[in-house]
């Protein structure tokens, strides 16, 4: 089960990295988006993405103060936009889940350090994963971080377990938590922290999946599928 996950995972992580070398002012998310879903299905795999609870493209692509589940569409890239792009990919019975912020060109000064530190906030949670450590330390790893710098800490989404189903339990909360649960060998799940520069509150969207950032304010994420080892943690998506 281990190696059709790290297969489902391979093709999200290579998946990301074809859409990430598109990101550039004027091409559009929804070119993004036809561009990745024709890869995954070239490696015998199918976009998560792609009709769960009814989501109409294959990825999800969120700009600037879209904290989560952007549609992807015909809106060109800017100088200076961010994007994230989040790509899931099922292969071999087992999904992959992975995701990262990209700068369109010159990104300004703080948007740069909010994209820095949300990645710094997955590589710190990481580190401190392994069997028998808290799930919540998780939680309390990133918001330390996130605090330290300026950053709220978005509490409108989690990290999930990952296998056989795209989404599952164990929840992984980002922010300050006491849920019980201790991470076991065998164990595999997503962390994705998103950190926003203000409010990290979201509104959805009358489409029923966009949610941005009440006060406007820029937000970034950075996601790896993980599994839990009997010396520590693996990172599936890297």
């Amino acid at each position: 089960e281990i190696e059709c996950l790290r297969a489902a995972c391979e093709v999200a992580r290579d998946a990301l990295a074809l859409g990430g070398s598109m990101v550039r002012a004027g091409v559009t998310t929804e070119a993004i988006d036809d561009e990745v879903h024709k890869f995954i299905v070239s490696r015998d795999a199918y976009p998560s993405c792609l009709n769960y609870m009814g989501f109409p493209r294959s990825i999800c692509t969120s700009v600037n103060n879209v904290i989560a589940h952007g549609i992807p569409g015909k809106r060109p890239l800017e100088e200076g936009d961010f994007v994230n792009i989040d790509v899931t990919a099922f292969k071999r019975g087992f999904h992959g889940d992975t995701s990262a912020t990209f700068g369109v060109g010159q990104v300004d000064p703080p948007g740069v350090a909010l994209m820095d530190a949300t990645r710094e906030s997955l590589e710190l949670a990481i580190q401190a994963c392994g069997p028998g450590v808290l799930l919540a330390t998780i939680g309390e790893v990133i918001s330390v971080h996130a605090e330290a710098l300026g950053y709220s800490v978005s509490q409108d989404l989690t990290g999930h377990g990952i296998g056989r189903s795209f989404h599952q339990n164990p929840l992984i909360y980002h922010h300050y938590n006491e849920e019980p649960g201790v991470m076991e060998p065998g164990m595999a799940f997503t962390i994705e922290p998103i950190l926003c520069q203000g409010v990290a509150t979201g509104i959805q969207w009358p489409d029923g999946w966009t949610i941005t950032t009440t006060d406007g304010g820029r937000s970034a994420q950075f996601e790896h599928t993980v599994i839990i080892t009997d010396q520590g943690v693996e990172v599936l998506t890297a």
